[in-house]
């Protein structure tokens, strides 16, 4: 395996050490939403392994939408490190739970429910924070998001020349309870809603020191053996409702996940993405020193360490950071850099892996590669 992944290299030039080494991470903040629900509101619908596969014992449900809780991220970033959102060069916001065009027209094309554009969000995100002529970009690359917004953030920082007093965001949010089904035992406790806001600085900046160099950052659709995603609208959907209740939605957008392709796709998906990067670099295996994988369960990081293992990856990996706030998606990787701020050092890789577009036998691979002293 190990011979085979570092045979590889992308089917286009990623960002790479040359483009990327004055740029990285200056700052991280999140934004988790009041609500908690716990495992016992599922109320015997979780299987009897659920915990030790996914390490989840609660989730965050937000009542706000997707534009909302990146504004809350922005707002905490703000008061962490003073930034002047004059001097942001542009927005790249990842919502991973915003609906894809063609799956309105698909099942709700006579509804009067607006689209969710993801270029207008993002547009309205700006809007928001008061800085309406900066140069908003919205995606959804599902839980690969992060990554594929890293890499868009800083190819246009580099091609715009970020000055040293000027930084970019990266904002994911996402809020999947608004499309989850809750009766559903496969995809109903897995989920979270989260928000958080990175700030991208240059190497050299004062204002806003690099904790994190960036030395790479890519991501790619691939072809899957199956369809693991899709969203179907389904008629009386259980919802929780806040203080603990149940409600009845009469009608429901739902996603639904194939659990089993996906538990053998995503760990090879990220030691490839992984691979990837290090034959892009130049950097040893040997010299990772941390993993931080997508938080996507306990036991998929498991696997994914184990299949990373195999190329000769050593370092430590990151794990279990699904407890108290599930799998939060695109969020995951900088809530994991966030929460390990002070001791992660060295090398740091961080490969994530996500379904592909709904109804599309695809998955999403991406990897971003970190320096710190």
């Amino acid at each position: 395996m190990r011979e085979a992944f570092m045979a590889c290299t992308a089917r286009r030039p990623a960002l790479r050490l040359e483009l990327s080494r004055a740029v990285g991470i200056s700052a991280i903040a999140t934004y988790e939403p009041p609500w908690l629900l716990s495992n016992q509101w599922f109320d015997g619908l979780l299987s009897r392994k659920f915990v030790q596969h996914t390490g989840i014992l609660s989730r965050r449900i937000s009542l706000e939408d997707e534009v909302t809780m990146g504004v809350r991220a922005v707002e905490n970033l703000r008061e962490q490190t003073g930034c002047d959102l004059r001097q942001c060069l542009a927005v790249v916001f990842a919502g991973s739970s915003l609906i894809h065009g063609y799956i309105w027209q698909r099942l709700l094309g006579n509804a009067r429910t607006r689209p969710e554009n993801f270029t207008a969000v993002a547009r309205q995100f700006v809007e928001r924070l008061g800085i309406p002529s900066v140069r908003a970009i919205g995606i959804n690359w599902g839980c690969s998001g992060y990554s594929k917004a890293m890499e868009i953030a800083v190819r246009y920082a580099v091609r715009r020349r970020l000055r040293n007093e000027q930084f970019m965001l990266v904002v994911t949010a996402n809020r999947t309870s608004k499309i989850t089904d809750y009766g559903c035992k496969v995809t109903g406790p897995i989920f979270g809603d989260f928000a958080q806001a990175t700030l991208l600085g240059r190497a050299t900046s004062r204002r806003h020191p690099v904790q994190f160099a960036l030395l790479y950052a890519d991501a790619e659709r691939q072809p899957a053996d199956g369809v693991y995603f899709d969203y179907h609208l389904r008629e009386n959907v259980v919802a929780p409702q806040p203080g603990g209740g149940r409600s009845l939605e009469p009608r429901r957008l739902v996603f639904s996940l194939d659990m089993m392709g996906l538990g053998d796709a995503a760990p090879r998906a990220m030691a490839n993405a992984a691979a990837k990067a290090l034959h892009a670099t130049g950097i040893r295996p040997a010299d990772v020193n941390f993993v931080v994988p997508h938080q996507a369960g306990t036991g998929l990081v498991r696997l994914t360490a184990m299949k990373l293992d195999e190329l000769g990856i050593h370092g430590e990996v990151i794990n279990g950071l699904t407890r108290n706030v599930g799998n939060i998606s695109s969020s995951s990787v900088p809530y994991a850099l966030q929460q390990n701020w002070n001791r992660l050092h060295g090398t740091i890789i961080c490969p994530t892996a996500a379904v592909g577009k709904p109804g599309s036998a695809s998955v999403t691979q991406g990897c971003l590669i970190l320096t710190s002293p």
